[in-house]
Formats: structure tokens, sequence, C-alpha cells
């Protein structure tokens, strides 16, 4: 991160620290289309052991990884039940739809970002021409930053099971998840997120995010669920040839990258608490590395301003009248307090 710059745009905009970089220049490389890039391949091993699955497909992008689960686990005609604000239904370009012609049914969010019970049985269709078919739910932790309960976690896919249903878990950031759960509970981040991953019949992991690698998500499920999305996965472009470059970054990040994401979080909640306390700003007290930020009354006609005030300042945000700032490793407590700063001088706090 350039001196002058506080990224808190998102956690994608790291770049991989010296350590990183030289594994990625001593990782040995193979052709991956042809299954034999023996740093992708360990890659594999080691996050699908991890979480609990027989076998795990690295990919390109996050997107593509549930995009490669949801028609892994569906079919044309199909449907599956996922959150309004879910990343899969609402960012990522209707690609089930697009590509797969299975249906998504949104839910609303209750205020935590969870779902309620009663609206995912009520949603669930029966079996009858007139519907698409229900074949499977999907949730994401964290969302938007907000830990989803292990409790609401383990009820909303039993009930899954119960009627029938496969489960897929976006854990784009399950690993911050995961250190929330290991500092409540106990224990280490990555047997957290082994709990939570075991509820799940797929779970997506992106390596790009809090864990700072520069491209790469994975795949997890079962040898049968892989050997479906590896099809997917070639159809959508996603065979990449001497991937093992950025399959060691991500084995290093796995090995180095988990138990810091603490510190992100640290970050967040000091610039949470640094932004408090103005008029017409109401600032959401984070459970991880991601600070929202809602201007009301006469400050939300400001957003816009706000925006380009930060920037000159050297600080870089998104949103308008609901702001985004999100911690990570190229981040540190001095460009906190720069962010702050600046935040504070445009409302003359």
């Amino acid at each position: 991160m350039s001196a002058a710059l506080v990224d808190l745009r998102s956690d994608t905009v790291t770049r991989p620290t010296a350590a990183m970089r030289e594994a990625m220049m001593t990782a040995p490389l193979g052709d991956d289309v042809f299954g034999d890039d023996p740093s992708v391949n360990a890659l594999q091993e080691k996050i699908a052991a991890m979480l609990g699955f027989e076998a795990a497909l690295f990919m390109p992008t996050g997107t593509q990884s549930n995009l490669c689960a949801v028609l892994s686990h569906c079919q044309r005609g199909d449907e599956y039940i996922v959150g309004q604000f879910q990343h899969c239904y609402r960012w990522e370009g209707g690609g089930a739809a697009v590509f797969g012609s299975v249906q998504p049914q949104p839910l609303d969010h209750q205020p935590d970002g969870t779902l309620a019970l009663e609206a995912i049985d009520a949603a669930i269709k029966p079996d009858d021409p007139h519907f698409a078919r229900t074949r499977l739910l999907a949730l994401e932790n964290t969302l938007g930053g907000k830990v989803m309960p292990l409790s609401w976690i383990e009820q909303a896919t039993g009930l899954a099971r119960k009627r029938g249903l496969a489960t897929h878990l976006d854990g784009a950031r399950l690993f911050n998840a995961a250190v929330e759960v290991a500092a409540r509970d106990g224990g280490g981040a990555q047997a957290a997120a082994r709990r939570i991953a075991q509820h799940f019949d797929s779970v997506s992991i992106c390596f790009s995010k809090g864990l700072g690698t520069p491209a790469g998500s994975a795949l997890c499920g079962s040898k049968d669920l892989i050997a479906r999305a590896r099809r997917i996965r070639k159809m959508a472009g996603g065979g990449m040839r001497q991937a093992g470059m950025l399959a060691a970054a991500a084995s290093h990040a796995l090995d180095h990258h988990v138990e810091r994401l603490a510190r992100d979080h640290a970050l967040a909640a000091r610039l949470a608490k640094g932004m408090a306390g103005i008029d017409g700003v109401q600032v959401e007290a984070p459970q991880t590395n991601i600070v929202f930020v809602d201007l009301t009354g006469v400050a939300r006609e400001r957003g816009p301003a706000l925006i380009e005030a930060l920037r000159s300042e050297g600080v870089l945000a998104t949103g308008l009248y609901r702001l985004r700032f999100v911690t990570h490793l190229d981040v540190d407590e001095a460009g906190v307090d720069r962010a702050i700063a600046a935040f504070r001088r445009f409302f003359k706090a």
C-alpha cells in the first residue's frame, strides 16, 4: 500500500506480502486442466481436509465458485432459496439463471442477517409441475460483515435436509467468521471454520479477500459434486493452466494469514469508534472487518461530497449515503487514524 493512500474500499485490494511472493515464485507448476499442477493439487487437498470435505476445486473467482456450486446441485427448472442481499443472488449477474436456467427464490433478511426459518420452510415448493423444483438452500457467512449464529446455521441446514434440500455456503469470508467464533467460544480459527462448514454439502472459500492473495477461490464438497463442478468450470472458462503460482499464494495464506484476521477486526472497531458521535452519522458496530456508516438528515445530502473529500486526503471508501469501509492486511493503525481524522474534518467534528 502506498504511504499516501489508505484504501478501505474492500479487502480485495491487498498486495501479496514478500513471503507470499516468494512462495509464488518457488511454486512447482504443472497444467491444472490436465490435473497435474502439484501446487494446485496440494491446495485442494489442504482446504478440503481443513474444512472436512472429500474434495475441493480451485477456481479463478468466488463468483465462478458459487456458480459452479449452484449448477452442480441444481438442474434446469430447479430453484435455490437465497437471501435478498447474498452475493450469489444480488451481485453475481444472475449467473445461475442466465447460464443454468436455475431460478433463485430470494427471501428477506432479518435484522441480524439471518433468514426466518418459517420463511425458508414456506418457500419450499410442493412437487407440482406448476412450480420450479426447490433443490438448494444457499447461505452466506459472513453477510455484510455479520457473523451468522452457529445455532441458526444448524437449524436452517437441518430444516433443509429434512425437506430434502442440499445446502451451500458462500464462505467468501468464512475465516473472518471463524476468527470471531473462536474468540467467543475458544479454540483456533481453523477448527471454528470446520465447525461451521460441517453443516453444508458445499462451501466456497475466497482467498483474495481477508486472506490477501492476488486471486482465487475454492469450492469444497463431495467427490461427486466436485467432479460435476469441474465440468461446469471448464464450460465457464475457468480451467487455468499453470495456476500453481496462485495456488501457492492461497496455501501460504491458509498457513499464515488466518489468525491475523483478528487484527483487521480490531482495526474496524477502532475505525467505527473514531467516526461515531457526529450528528447525522450512524455507525454500525462491526462484528468483523467491515464498517457501515449511514448518513441521515442534512448529512445524507453530503454523501457524494464526503467520498470526494476523503479521496482528496488519500482515503478511499465506497458508497454514497451508506458508506462501506473495509480493513485488511494492507491497513494499519496509522492509516485508520488518518481515515478517522479526514472523516471528522469533513464534518468539522
